[in-house]
């Protein structure tokens, strides 16, 4: 789920910032038309993304941005263009004039979660991946992951104690999402979360919670028997 707050002193901007946040799908949103109560929730709570309208009576919002977290992505939301330039100077991910559409708004949510990927590749590991799922976004966590299987053109992401996630990507695209220590290519149809490995052979793997077994592919055996000393010595070690 991401968590958004938007600032804006016209209540209309933000009914429609928020229809457009749950159209997109898997976004938390919170609205505020003060700009001070809306940046005490900023601090309390550190959105992911802040959407911030520029001239708000008495409140600026190009000197609210000044005092934002680096680590907040920022898109601003105004009615007057000659603003941009001043708001790419305060690295905000995306300038949206109003009245705002659907699809340019969706196109600046899609800035934003490739800023908010990158942000998390910087540190030791990446904790979300975001898929299609039907028409909205869905964020999932990787350490709920236990396996991928393919499908034609989708993949199915089977996850701990949480339904089943059905998305159009190729396996070799899902491959590239996921980091590489931690998620491992059995299969022509199957990538297997290390973590979730409960035991295995050179031909077939179990993990936790299923009691279906996953195969290795001829193709990936030889690479898997290079893990598979590593495998042995992290499971048994987490029993």
């Amino acid at each position: 789920m991401i968590r958004c707050v938007a600032i804006d002193d016209e209540p209309i901007a933000l009914t429609i910032i928020q229809e457009y946040c749950k159209k997109y799908g898997d976004i938390e949103i919170q609205c505020f038309t003060s700009p001070i109560e809306g940046m005490k929730s900023i601090a309390s709570t550190c959105p992911q993304i802040v959407f911030l309208d520029i001239e708000m009576g008495s409140h600026n919002g190009l000197e609210l941005a000044r005092t934002l977290s680096p680590g907040t992505c920022l898109i601003f939301t105004t009615a007057y263009s000659q603003y941009a330039l001043d708001g790419f100077d305060v690295n905000a991910i995306d300038f949206l004039h109003k009245p705002i559409f659907y699809q340019r708004f969706e196109k600046a949510m899609e800035k934003a979660l490739i800023w908010i990927d990158k942000r998390s590749l910087q540190g030791v590991r990446r904790d979300t991946i975001t898929l299609k799922v039907e028409h909205k976004n869905v964020v999932i966590d990787v350490d709920d992951i236990l396996f991928i299987e393919a499908m034609d053109n989708y993949v199915k992401v089977f996850r701990k104690d949480q339904p089943m996630v059905l998305s159009q990507i190729t396996m070799k695209e899902m491959d590239e999402k996921l980091p590489d220590d931690r998620f491992f290519r059995v299969h022509r149809s199957f990538i297997v979360s290390l973590n979730s490995i409960e035991k295995f052979s050179n031909r077939k793997i179990f993990v936790k919670n299923s009691i279906r077994p996953i195969p290795v592919g001829r193709k990936y055996i030889d690479s898997f028997k290079n893990i598979y000393n590593i495998l042995k010595l992290n499971i048994s070690e987490s029993r």
